[in-house]
């Protein structure tokens, strides 16, 4: 995806480490930072800098073999596909060192110190004195009031500014923007996490043998979403100006947090998986998610999305609709709870969960029902296997 750009000279033969193609909707990046610097020995695709995009960290790769000669770029530069940021050096002649305590910046010439010493201002002495007036009679001073103290504010030197990642940006804007233009509205209920876990917990050994991968939770709840979602097809609509645009399809998002930030990747076509299928591809886009190598096409779309805040301990929230889809929903944390089950209070796996949607487009009856529909699948998984 790298373009390469060769040219021949005296000192040996050069080749330009260049910004990569980075996606349709992509048009520029910030180079977030170098990876290497000069001097150092680089193989053939291995990272030099990373360009940080409102979606994805790309990395720009190394089209040759050989030693960084010199950066051409900066550290926070805004880059497009195409944009030189090294020159790599296969032979390693002409290469400039960089001891780990020296910046690869260059000094100032003596020209440049030169011009800024004669464009500085020239120190002057002070005014002098001003001179004494007669004396005045003598006024009794009047006690002024105690001046108003201002707060105490902690020390400049104990904060830190750092410029907010381009990704953290785009999800900040596009979070705002659901707020400005969604009538967002949310309803909660809660499941009975009984049944689900002991199906996960009688066929978990023998799911592995034959799938090679295990039985989560999650898979479960994607089953049920995509119930929902037949059940209550609005949910899977979208506004667009004034007409509704209602999808036979169902590709469900699934918000992944990351170091980096919050990234959203894309089960296709979840209507058509089976709980085996959906672990799979589940771990798959996780794993690239947390590497920073997902792809911009496997985070673009959605038609609902599912945000799991339980795996970090929370008990309820009100998510916040990833646009432009109508409908998110919240799990949360598993907590053993008093129930009455028939006529006798007894412990129980309890889960909240909550379904933020658009008012605009899905009435409070749809999201209830929506909500419940959920909540009887994943109390009763056999409801997927009779479709009732």
């Amino acid at each position: 995806m790298w373009g390469i750009i060769r040219r021949k000279v005296a000192t040996g033969d050069l080749t330009d480490a260049v910004v990569p193609f980075m996606g349709e909707s992509i048009t520029d990046g910030t180079l977030a930072k170098f990876l290497k610097k000069p001097g150092d020995r680089v193989e053939l695709d291995e990272p030099i800098a990373q360009i940080e995009t409102d979606k994805v960290t790309i990395d720009v790769n190394s089209p040759e073999a050989g030693i960084i000669q010199k950066l051409v770029a900066r550290e926070g530069d805004v880059v497009q596909p195409g944009h030189k940021v090294a020159v790599i050096s296969k032979s390693g002649e002409g290469v400039t060192h960089v001891a780990p305590s020296e910046k690869a910046t260059p000094e100032p010439s003596q020209v440049e110190k030169k011009k800024v010493a004669e464009e500085s201002p020239k120190a002057t002495s002070p005014p002098p004195p001003p001179k004494e007036s007669p004396k005045a009679p003598s006024v009794t001073a009047q006690p002024s009031k105690s001046p108003v103290k201002e707060p105490q504010l902690p020390p400049k030197e104990k904060e830190r500014r750092v410029p907010m990642t381009r990704l953290r940006k785009r999800v900040a804007t596009r979070l705002k923007d659901a707020q400005n233009t969604f009538a967002m509205l949310t309803t909660f209920n809660e499941v009975d996490m009984t049944n689900l876990m002991k199906l996960r917990s009688d066929y978990k050994d023998v799911f592995v043998e034959k799938h090679g991968v295990k039985l989560g939770l999650m898979s479960g709840f994607i089953k049920a979403a995509v119930s929902a979602l037949q059940h209550q097809p609005i949910v899977n609509g979208v506004i667009d100006g004034d007409d509704i645009i209602y999808r036979d399809y169902i590709d469900i998002s699934i918000a992944v947090g990351t170091k980096k930030g919050l990234v959203v990747p894309v089960l296709r076509n979840a209507e058509q998986m089976n709980f085996a299928e959906i672990e799979k591809q589940i771990n798959t886009l996780a794993k690239k998610a947390n590497d920073g190598t997902i792809s911009i096409d496997e985070m673009a779309g959605g038609t609902f999305t599912i945000s799991n805040g339980g795996v970090y301990g929370s008990l309820l929230s009100t998510p916040i609709i990833n646009p432009p889809q109508s409908a998110i929903l919240g799990m949360h944390s598993i907590v053993n709870r008093p129930m009455v089950v028939g006529g006798q209070v007894v412990a129980r796996p309890m889960m909240y969960i909550a379904l933020t949607y658009d008012h605009r487009l899905i009435d409070g009856r749809e999201a209830v029902y929506f909500l419940r529909r959920i909540k009887d699948v994943v109390e009763d998984p056999r409801r997927l296997l009779l479709d009732v």
